[in-house]
């Protein structure tokens, strides 16, 4: 089975190590020190108190690694317009695009009945760029529970969770999915398919709506942002206003928000992903979590006073900081 892991950061990083670990052919698609660092020392994943070092074939070049059985996009939400062209030289007629980004996937309206039918959602997929290039009819949805960081290049930390949910966008379970949640079983993963993968990418984006720019604007952990009582009821009225946008395109919650906040609050001391992207100055998921949300309430007409407010808010500060645009 070839996989190209594509933006293979801390994620990716820790995929790829445990596909290649399980006999998968892989091959990731990185950049500048991290990928010069995977070319002279190979990749080291930190995990469970273990640390292991592979070799892996790296490339910042897609077309040198072909066509691939399955390419598993794990970059951030802001970065996939402009990988697009890339992403699409490692995509043959068969190949599947695994969609382990957070946020509203580029394909989330494609074949779904109703009257958004293949819409696209322009805060995720501006101009519809990503549509194009990468038919969504090759896509498989895939919602990313585990935590990690990239500590210096080359070394990912592995610090919380196994599970990657995946799911085809038309419910089935085709033979292609069955067979890349067999090789991730083997790698050691949780994978299970899910005929309803957009119902968990709402369950999974109620936290990252409300955590990721709360972090942002109050550099709180997790663990705080769910259990100090004040902040746990500015994201719970975030969550609140979400939950009816997703129930109006469709969506359905088997996850209650309290537990989803006490979920989230178990992992601890950890820095959400956008608070950790803007500490080192790198662009923020805003657009494909919280601006999608908006845009998605504006479109089904649901009040999102909140969610508006904190957007506004954590666009400045991104702004300020020089991770988004002016």
């Amino acid at each position: 089975m070839k996989i190209a892991v594509f933006g293979a950061g801390a994620i990716g990083g820790y995929l790829a190590v445990k596909l290649q670990q399980a006999g998968a052919d892989v091959t990731v698609i990185a950049r500048g020190d991290h990928l010069a660092a995977m070319r002279e020392n190979g990749l080291t994943l930190n995990s469970e108190g273990t640390s292991t070092t592979v070799r892996l074939a790296c490339t910042d070049r897609a077309e040198q690694a072909g066509p691939q059985d399955y390419v598993i996009a794990t970059l951030k939400a802001t970065g996939l317009p402009g990988a697009a062209p890339q992403i699409a030289k490692l995509m043959g007629p068969q190949t599947a695009l695994v969609t382990a980004i957070n946020g509203i996937p580029y394909w989330y309206f494609h074949g779904q009945e109703g009257p958004w039918q293949d819409r696209i959602v322009q805060s995720v997929d501006p101009g519809g760029e990503v549509w194009a290039r990468l038919p969504p009819r090759q896509a498989i949805g895939c919602v990313v529970y585990p935590a990690a960081e990239v500590i210096q290049p080359g070394l990912v930390e592995h610090t919380y969770g196994n599970r990657f949910s995946l799911g085809e966008p038309d419910g089935s379970k085709s033979g292609r999915v069955e067979a890349l949640s067999q090789m991730m079983v083997k790698a050691g993963l949780k994978a299970p398919v899910r005929t309803a993968i957009r119902d968990e990418i709402w369950v999974k984006l109620l936290g990252n709506i409300a955590f990721n720019p709360l972090s942002a604007l109050t550099t709180s952990t997790l663990e705080r942002l769910a259990f100090r009582p004040d902040l746990r009821a500015v994201a719970e009225s975030m969550m609140q206003e979400a939950q009816q946008v997703g129930e109006r395109v469709g969506a359905k919650f088997n996850v209650s928000i309290d537990k989803r906040i006490d979920g989230a609050g178990e992992v601890g001391e950890h820095k959400t992903s956008m608070l950790q992207d803007l500490e080192r100055g790198r662009p923020i998921e805003i657009d494909a979590l919280l601006g999608a949300v908006v845009e998605l309430a504006e479109l089904t007409g649901t009040p999102t006073p909140l969610c508006k407010a904190i957007l506004a808010l954590v666009r400045e500060r991104a702004r300020l900081a020089g991770c988004y645009p002016a």
